[in-house]
């Protein structure tokens, strides 16, 4: 089975930039869709940005125009560049791979912290 593996958090500023990448050891292309979800302590897991097989890209209100998330079909990976941080976009950032109606393989996280 395909396994993601997710890099690139660390502690920036507010109006820093981050960008996080997620390595699949399969082909990406055996999901219908990848994104990047994010949970911050004592809140809901919220799906930020998502990217069909097609291409086609889908973001969250909270992120929309600051955050661009791409793929490297050559080098089976995944990212999140992150722009214009908030002290609200701390959290434990996630990889996931869509099949079959739902989020069925996640990668480890990554923790994101921005300071004010």
């Amino acid at each position: 089975q395909v396994q993601l593996v997710e890099s690139g958090g660390g502690l920036v500023q507010v109006g820093g930039s981050l960008r996080l990448s997620c390595a699949a050891s399969g082909t990406i292309f055996s999901f219908a869709a990848t994104g990047w979800h994010r949970q911050a302590p004592g809140k809901q897991r919220e799906l930020v940005a998502r990217l069909s097989i097609g291409g086609s890209t889908t973001y969250a209100d909270s992120v929309k125009g600051r955050f661009t998330i791409s793929r490297d079909n050559a080098k089976n990976t995944v990212y999140l560049q992150m722009n214009s941080l908030k002290p609200d976009d701390t959290a434990v950032y996630y990889c996931a791979g869509f099949r079959i109606g739902r989020w069925d393989t996640w990668g480890q996280g990554t923790q994101v912290t921005v300071s004010s």
